[in-house]
């Protein structure tokens, strides 16, 4: 049994280390990172999967962006402990954490991942989005978490400047 909760504090070594061993070493050299240095993840949708022994076995993160003159969200990392991928942990945590994304006062959510693993959950490339490179522009996806959510928004994907976000 698996059990999906927010993230706390008290997570974040274990957290990290899961990030470690799931992604390669230079993760942290990718300009999805730079987007979140000394910025906040958004503690309401940052959440861990436990199992019933109490392990880690999945993350999911969620940090504030702007793309242009918007505010969106950028989900990842998303990860599963390598011994417990193909059980549906990382699918598990998207659709829970993206559930909650919509039901907040975020109206749009973007990634850079493999289209065809993220159609399943609504997301689909985006014209007019630049990340700073070096990003494959077909890797980067957007979900409307309101109607219309990515209408007209383009332009840079830039670090946030606004205030903290819970």
């Amino acid at each position: 049994m698996i059990t999906i909760a927010p993230e706390t504090p008290e997570d974040s070594w274990e957290v990290e280390a899961l990030y470690d061993l799931c992604f390669a070493p230079g993760r942290t050299a990718l300009s999805s990172y730079r987007l979140r240095d000394d910025v906040a993840a958004v503690a309401a949708l940052s959440q861990v999967a436990r199992d019933e022994m109490g392990i880690l076995v999945g993350a999911i993160r969620f940090w504030p962006i702007h793309v242009g003159a918007w505010d969106a969200l950028l989900l990842g990392p998303v990860a599963a402990h390598p011994t417990r991928q193909g059980e549906g942990i990382g699918a598990s945590l998207i659709r829970d954490s993206l559930w909650k994304a919509e039901h907040s006062d975020w109206e749009r959510v973007m990634l850079v991942g493999d289209a065809p693993y993220y159609k399943r959950f609504g997301f689909s490339k985006l014209e007019g989005v630049e990340m700073p490179p070096p990003t494959n522009p077909d890797r980067i996806l957007g979900l409307d978490l309101a109607p219309d959510g990515w209408a007209g928004v383009t332009g840079e994907v830039t670090k946030w400047t606004g205030a903290p976000q819970g």
